[in-house]
């Protein structure tokens, strides 16, 4: 184990407290943020190492955050088969309504796209990372304006951890092949990261072989991300960082022409300056867009294309953390998101195939936050306390619909809207004696609604769900106790108890057959607890979550009661690795997701599901690697949507060899 910046990383990137934790680390890496401050383990946290990012057999990092009981997507389906817009994620069953209630962040940076707040996990590149820091429970800090089920936190890999060249090529079931490439220079006293990925599949039916029709497809995709990350050092305790992102996906879902396109570039700059008052600096840019056609499930035809969907999201953040004496760690300072965008899409006749209708919609949202936050070292015992408030704003609203021969059937203007939504958070960490910690914490957290959410209706053929622009914000209030231990050296073992109330949570109500409009209810309240394990002993490691979650629905009328849409009551992961040094090795990942509803009256669910991977990877020589990779290997039936008994598919078996170089 190694003891880095007041926490102790174990050999699979579990996070446990260390005895004395420290406000400075003499050792510096270059491309690395600010040491984390030493109250951070008061709220629970695991962290996935760079072994385990780079292993999984799918090669996907929505899959490797499965790893963290209680992580999920709106949908099982990964980014290969889901539509892009269900790719929002939650934490401790909070829930489902495809928008992400979770911050994710890479090197800092806020990720969701902008008009719909889902994650585009396809970007990514796992081998591109050093961690994933996973925080179940909201709280302030900077961004905090998104966090109302936890925060994910992406950190680059630095040159240290990269080779100079990297690269990996595999083909598989159904016709796929994926190839990654990574070039790591160095640049003066920096360096340069530049990373890519293409995939593509001929794609596996999504659809029972009972249900399929001559107009089923496969979920074929292909996808491409390129991007480059910089780092300058500007003096002996200043760096500035760099990262470009661009990417494009194309999917096919269940019918041939039910296709899909998203594509984005990214841009952010930072600015880490480690002196006596340390700063952290950071301001980005997005530019996404999105674009989806509907087929009907009953004639198989082209019944809505939404053909354009751009946004823009821009922000930033300044943190500054003073020197004010021994044992306090001051951060404070101000963060800003703003986001635009619209949609434009055309209804059509799916009798003769003539445009019905063409609508358009859109509008703005704003957060301005400022924050303070102090970690206060007495010995064996930190104590840490932080509040924030930010100022809101949703504006800019409109709707207006033509008929197919231009006349306007409806335009609308929504009001502007905005307020102060002020949170905090507190938490302690106590050390009653080595390799043990407990820990408490309390927290509030908000979400604006999105402007999917607020401005654009979607259609699942035949459900029909309205959008809503008088939603009010997400709110959540929360209390968390736990115990980490470290029994015998090598096994670590963390516990937590929860309990949150996330008021107002937008959810997909019905209010008619086949008809459902997004909507606030009262509350929606999860208790649960959450068990994570790490053991090592020789070269075999053992990495373990379970969470079980009580959740349900507070609302006047039929919901109340109820249990989430999207919401298992408990998941279960484990991986075992058998990795010699320098040798073969094997790894082997079973994943157990339990039943739950696909929608909010609970008339239909999706079953338990259980799944086993497994990666072996023999060397061969040269830096290079031969990979195999199995998913799903005892080809479990994984419901993925149960709409009126139209049932769609996760990924069956799938069988994976290649080549890997450099890692």
């Amino acid at each position: 184990m190694l003891a880095i910046g007041g926490r102790v990383e174990t050999a699979w990137g579990q996070t446990l407290p260390a005895p004395r934790p420290a406000l400075n680390t003499d050792i510096v890496v270059l491309g690395t943020p600010l040491a984390d401050s030493p109250g951070t383990p008061a709220y629970g946290s695991v962290t996935i190492g760079p072994e385990r990012l780079g292993g999984d057999a799918s090669g996907r990092l929505e899959d490797v955050l499965s790893d963290v009981a209680g992580f999920q997507q709106f949908r099982r389906a990964d980014s290969r088969s889901a539509n892009p817009s269900a790719q929002g994620v939650t934490l401790r069953a909070l829930g489902g309504n495809a928008t992400s209630r979770a911050l994710v962040l890479l090197d800092g940076v806020p990720i969701a796209d902008p008009f719909f707040g889902y994650i585009p996990f396809n970007a990514i590149l796992p081998d591109g990372l050093a961690s994933a820091r996973v925080t179940r429970g909201g709280g302030a800090g900077a961004f905090g304006a998104g966090a109302v089920a936890g925060t994910i936190e992406l950190t680059s890999a630095t040159r240290a951890d990269l080779p100079l060249v990297a690269g990996a090529a595999s083909v598989g079931s159904f016709d796929s092949q994926s190839a990654t490439f990574g070039f790591n220079p160095d640049l003066g006293e920096g360096f340069v990261a530049a990373t890519g990925r293409w995939e593509r599949s001929g794609g596996f039916f999504t659809t029972p072989i009972d249900q399929r029709v001559p107009a089923s497809a496969r979920a074929r995709f292909e996808d491409w991300s390129a991007g480059l990350r910089a780092v300058v050092p500007l003096g002996p305790r200043t760096e500035l960082q760099a990262r470009g992102l661009v990417f494009a996906d194309d999917r096919t879902l269940r019918f041939e022409g039910a296709d899909s396109r998203s594509q984005g570039q990214d841009a952010s700059i930072r600015l880490i300056h480690r002196g006596a008052w340390q700063i952290d600096a950071i301001a980005y840019l997005q530019a996404r867009n999105f674009a989806n056609k509907v087929i009907s499930s009953s004639n198989f035809r082209l019944a809505l294309d939404q053909r354009d969907t751009p946004s823009t999201g821009i922000g930033g953040k300044i943190e500054l953390r003073p020197t004010i004496g021994a044992g306090h760690l001051l951060r404070f300072g101000a963060d800003a998101r703003a986001a635009d965008g619209a949609l434009a899409e055309d209804g059509y006749s799916t009798v003769t195939g003539a445009v019905t209708a063409q609508r358009t919609a859109g509008g703005s949202t704003r957060t301005i936050g400022l924050f303070i936050e102090d970690d206060w070292t007495l010995g064996r015992l930190v104590l840490t306390a932080g509040v924030r408030a930010d100022l809101w704003r949703i504006g800019g609203g409109f709707f207006r619909e033509l008929s197919g021969a231009g006349a306007i059937n409806a335009e609308r203007r929504f009001a502007d809207r905005s307020g102060i939504e002020p949170t905090g958070r507190l938490g302690l960490v106590w050390r009653p004696t080595a390799g043990v910690a407990l820990r408490a914490a309390g927290y509030t957290g908000f979400r604006l609604p999105t402007l999917n959410e607020l401005y654009r209706p979607f259609t699942v053929f035949p459900v029909v769900t309205q959008a809503n622009d008088a939603l009010d914000l997400e709110r959540l209030r929360g209390i968390e106790g736990g115990v980490d231990i470290e029994p015998v050296r090598g096994v670590s073992i963390a516990l937590t108890g929860f309990y949150n109330r996330l008021e107002g949570a937008i959810a997909n109500v019905s209010i008619g057959p086949n008809l459902r409009q997004r909507r606030n209810l009262d509350a929606i309240e999860a208790r649960g607890i959450e068990l994570s394990t790490t053991a090592r002993r020789g070269p075999f490691v053992l990495n373990a979550s379970y969470a079980f979650s009580d959740s349900r629905v507070r609302a006047r009328g039929p919901l109340d009661g109820l249990v989430p849409a999207q919401s298992p009551r408990d998941s279960l992961s484990a991986t075992l690795a058998w990795a010699p040094r320098g040798g073969p090795s094997l790894s082997a990942t079973l994943r157990h997701v339990g039943r739950q509803f696909e929608d909010d009256l609970q008339t239909e669910s999706l079953p338990p599901a259980t799944t086993l991977d497994a990666v072996a990877r023999l060397p061969i020589g040269h830096g290079f690697a031969l990979v195999a990779r199995g998913e799903n290997l005892g080809d479990a039936t994984v419901v993925t949507r149960n709409s009126g008994g139209s049932i769609d598919l996760g990924t069956p078996r799938t069988l994976w060899i290649g080549l890997r170089l450099g890692g």
